[in-house]
């Protein structure tokens, strides 16, 4: 196995599939099964979801809403993503865990990290909702936040593309594909990876990212087992798959992934 433990994130958006609004049965099942076939091979999984199909925190100021209560709004848009995505996942007999970073007793349990890891430890598949529970921060910093509180190996960021590209390959046909690149340099050539505070938290901890299509059936567990799929981002650019499966990655305590963000503001 090429990781012990993942960081699987999600975008609401995708939820919708064909749809304009909401969650499509289909992709939620897709997303569930693949999750699955990740989760009985002995890899623990935690999954952070946005909540775009239903509502995003930043329209609130559009319609004349208070930024800080729209933020909530799209925190509780992520904890219905997440209910959703945990019954799906139960139905294919898969144990999973809804943690919510807000207080949300009747429909999940409150983020607490100790418990999160014992969940993983036990085999069942995590997921984060509500974001960190904050406002002004997005799913990609609870993503990244959460990746380093549990100490994973690597975060995954399942999008609608299969990598992070010179330019938005669906707007430029021209556009490059990197294999592999640097935390420096997608900052260098400011490249849409995640937002800055998320990006940043994974540079500071060393944690590495890669960029991946999850649309596209199997990509998940085909990454897992090693393929060279999507972007890999590291501290050097240089690594390759094959060595995202260095001892320090396999070794479950992982010492060189120890969190830093006692230093934090709001994250932590």
């Amino acid at each position: 196995m090429t990781y012990h433990r993942i960081l699987l994130k999600l975008s609401g958006e995708a939820l919708m599939g064909q749809q304009q609004y909401g969650i499509d049965a289909d992709r939620l099942m897709q997303y569930a099964s693949e999750i699955k076939a990740v989760a009985t091979q002995g890899i623990q999984v935690a999954v952070v979801i946005g909540g775009g199909n239903i509502f995003r925190g930043v329209q609130a100021e559009h319609f004349g809403l208070d930024r800080v209560q729209g933020d909530y709004m799209g925190m509780l848009a992520t904890v219905i993503n997440s209910m959703a995505l945990q019954s799906a996942l139960e139905k294919m007999d898969v144990p999973t865990r809804l943690l919510s970073g807000l207080t949300i007793q009747r429909v999940c349990e409150p983020y607490i990290r100790r418990r999160a890891m014992r969940h993983l430890e036990k085999g069942r598949v995590v997921i984060f909702g509500a974001g960190i529970g904050s406002p002004y921060f997005t799913t990609d910093s609870a993503a990244s936040l959460r990746a380093i509180e549990i100490e994973a190996d690597v975060v995954l960021k399942g999008t609608r593309v299969d990598g992070i590209y010179s330019a938005d390959p669906e707007k430029d046909p021209t556009a490059v594909r990197y294999p592999r690149i640097s935390f420096d340099e997608v900052m260098e050539k400011n490249l849409n990876v995640m937002d800055m505070t998320a990006f940043t938290l994974c540079k500071e901890n060393n944690l590495p990212i890669i960029v991946f299509d999850m649309n596209t059936p199997g990509n998940l567990e085909r990454l897992i087992a090693g393929e060279n799929l999507g972007t890999l981002v590291t501290m050097s650019g240089n690594e390759v798959s094959d060595a995202a499966k260095a001892a320090t990655l396999l070794d479950p305590k992982h010492s060189s992934l120890q969190p830093l963000v006692g230093n934090q503001p709001e994250q932590a």
